[in-house]
């Protein structure tokens, strides 16, 4: 069965009014397929590139396992070169991922071949962020801590992207006390007998492209899977409805705590107990 999914509206190039108008007031996605040719990251980011000049650094890596009571908040699973973390996505499928990696705290000089697009946003410039995966790896359908608005930006190859707002939450088997989804569920193809809620949420869908940029609406719920190795690069702002920021500073300030403190008081039954939760609650809504 498949999600109830339209395709994210695309568009070649556009006015920072017109943006605002059409995409940041009323929040909704787009893809905007055009808008980096002039920076040099256009031409010069792929693999082969980030290898060259950052081949030497450990990177953390994540896969698709659950999460256990015994990893921290955002805990990678493994760590590896650069250098050959690239040479494994090039050799062969891989569920490893390198997620929220700095750009100006570990290769600074990056920062020459992109820039800031005035869409009439305050970009958080310290937290430019890198996004790496092989053919089929993915995250799990999940939001960002902060609910901030993200600008997504794609290099080498094409990922597959799955998105929902936070009125869809109620639908979506959402994990207590966290920023995911349930981890069994499969997002391209899900088993609505087991999982009957989902019919009830209504998303968007597009594939990604080298150059293409993804506006993401603050809080919006997003699955990546990538169709085949590549990179993507996150610039985000702060959210604007207070609503958001309200939760984004309780998911600072409290949730995350709670949950590291429950992992270290509970284990296992910590997780397990969300993991119910998040079915009984959802069923009332299916």
């Amino acid at each position: 069965m498949k999600l109830n999914l339209q395709e994210i509206p695309r568009i070649k190039t556009i006015s920072k009014q017109s943006f605002i108008d059409d995409y940041l007031k009323p929040q909704k996605p787009v893809v905007i397929e055009q808008c980096i040719l002039d920076w040099p990251a256009y031409s010069k980011w792929n693999l082969n590139f980030i290898r060259e000049i950052a081949g030497d650094k450990t990177v953390p890596l994540y896969d698709d396992r659950p999460v256990s009571h015994k990893d921290a908040f955002n805990e990678p699973h493994a760590t590896m070169k650069m250098s050959a973390y690239i040479n494994l996505l090039q050799k062969e499928p891989t569920k490893f991922r390198i997620f929220l990696w700095n750009i100006l705290k570990e290769v600074p000089q990056l920062q020459q071949d992109f820039k800031y697009p005035d869409f009439g946003v305050r970009f958080m410039k310290a937290l430019p962020m890198l996004f790496f995966g092989g053919t089929n790896s993915h995250t799990f359908m999940h939001y960002d801590i902060d609910l901030a608005n993200i600008f997504h930006f794609h290099f080498e190859g094409q990922k597959q992207c799955i998105l929902f707002n936070q009125k869809q939450n109620k639908y979506l088997y959402k994990i207590p006390y966290s920023l995911i989804t349930r981890e069994d569920i499969d997002f391209t193809n899900p088993d609505y007998k087991k999982w009957p809620a989902l019919k009830n949420a209504r998303g968007f869908k597009t594939t990604l492209k080298h150059g293409e940029l993804l506006y993401m609406p603050e809080g919006y719920w997003h699955y990546m899977k990538y169709l085949t190795p590549g990179f993507s690069m996150s610039l985000r702002t702060v959210a604007r409805k207070p609503s958001h920021l309200a939760i984004a500073l309780y998911n600072i300030l409290f949730m995350r705590h709670f949950d590291n403190f429950m992992r270290r008081l509970r284990g296992q039954w910590w997780i397990d107990w969300k993991n119910k939760q998040a079915v009984i609650k959802t069923h009332r809504h299916r």
